[in-house]
C-alpha cells in the first residue's frame, strides 16, 4: 500500500490496484480552483501508474461534493473584468479536469454517500460506474440561484435521457437515490454500512483484469457511442481483434492451460 497526498485537498490511497481519491477541503469539499488542479494532476499520475488498475472516488461524510466553491467565485466576481477572467479560467480548468475523468484508461466508480449537486454531479456523472447508499441525493440547482447548471449538465447529459435532464435542470431540486438510480446517474444502491465494503469488492476483482483491453475498450465505446452502426462496427472490429492478440490475455491464457494440463 502506498500514498500520494495534498493536504485538505484530496489525498489517495493505493491498495491491491484500486486508487481510492478521497476529496478534502472541508465537509462540502467544494470545487475550488487549487481542489480541480490537484484532481486533475492526480488523475494524471494515476492514467499511467501500473501500479493502478481502478479508481475509486469519494467525498467522505454526507456530502460527496456540493459543486463549486460559490465563495471563492463570489470574491473574484466582485470586480467584473478580473471576475470573467477568473471564471473563464476556473470552468475551463474544471472541463479539462472532467475530460480527464472521463477519458482515464482504467476504470472508474464514484462511491457517493451524501449529496452530490453541481459539478459534484457532474464529478459522478464523469466516471465509468457509480455506488451510492440509500441517503445518496443528486442536483443541479442553478436555476433556483438565478443560474442554471449548464457545464454540470454536459456530463450528466452523457448517463441520463432528455426528460430526466431537464427535471434536473428546470425543478433544481434534490433526487434522491432511487431516483438517480433509475434515471441512470447510479448503478448500484447499497446499505450505507456495506457501501465502501461491496464499492472496494467490486473494485478490488475489476483490477485483477486484464488493463490492456479494458483501457483499449473504454476508449472504443466512448468514440463509437454516437456513430452510425455500420461505422460503429467499423471502429469496433479491429479493436476485438486486439483483444484476443493482447500480450496480457494470451499470458492467462496460457497460465490456465499450464494449469489444467497439471491437474490432468
Amino acid at each position: 500500500m502506498n500514498q500520494m497526498q495534498s493536504p485538505d485537498l484530496v489525498t489517495c490511497d493505493v491498495t491491491d490496484g484500486v486508487a481510492t481519491l478521497s476529496l478534502g477541503g472541508g465537509a462540502a469539499h467544494a470545487l475550488s480552483m487549487a481542489m480541480i488542479k490537484d484532481l486533475h494532476r492526480m488523475l494524471d499520475v494515476l492514467a499511467t501508474d501500473d501500479a493502478v488498475r481502478v479508481v475509486v472516488l469519494t467525498g467522505p461524510g454526507h456530502i460527496f461534493c456540493a459543486g463549486h466553491d460559490i465563495k471563492e467565485i463570489a470574491r473574484h466576481r466582485a470586480d467584473h473584468d478580473s471576475g470573467r477572467a477568473f471564471l473563464t479560467g476556473l470552468f475551463e480548468a474544471c472541463g479539462d479536469m472532467m475530460l480527464a475523468l472521463a477519458e482515464l484508461p482504467k476504470p472508474t466508480i464514484a462511491m457517493v454517500d451524501g449529496i452530490a449537486t453541481a459539478a459534484g454531479l457532474q464529478l459522478v456523472a464523469s466516471c465509468d460506474l457509480a455506488f451510492a447508499s440509500p441517503r445518496a441525493t443528486v442536483c443541479l440547482p442553478g436555476v433556483t440561484n438565478g443560474g442554471f447548471c449548464t457545464t454540470p449538465a454536459v456530463a450528466v447529459s452523457r448517463n441520463v435521457g432528455p426528460k430526466h435532464l431537464m427535471e434536473l435542470t428546470l425543478s433544481g431540486t434534490p433526487m434522491d437515490a432511487g431516483w438517480a438510480q433509475s434515471a441512470g446517474l447510479f448503478n448500484r444502491i447499497c446499505p450505507a454500512e456495506t457501501l465502501a465494503r461491496q464499492t472496494t469488492g467490486f473494485a478490488t476483482t475489476l483490477a485483477t483484469c486484464n488493463p490492456g483491453p479494458i483501457a483499449k475498450g473504454k476508449a472504443a465505446l466512448h468514440q463509437h457511442r454516437d456513430l452510425p452502426l455500420r461505422d460503429a462496427y467499423a471502429l469496433a472490429t479491429p479493436v476485438m481483434i486486439d483483444h484476443f492478440m493482447d500480450p496480457g490475455r494470451l499470458a492467462t491464457e496460457a497460465a490456465k492451460a499450464a494449469a489444467k494440463a497439471s491437474k490432468a
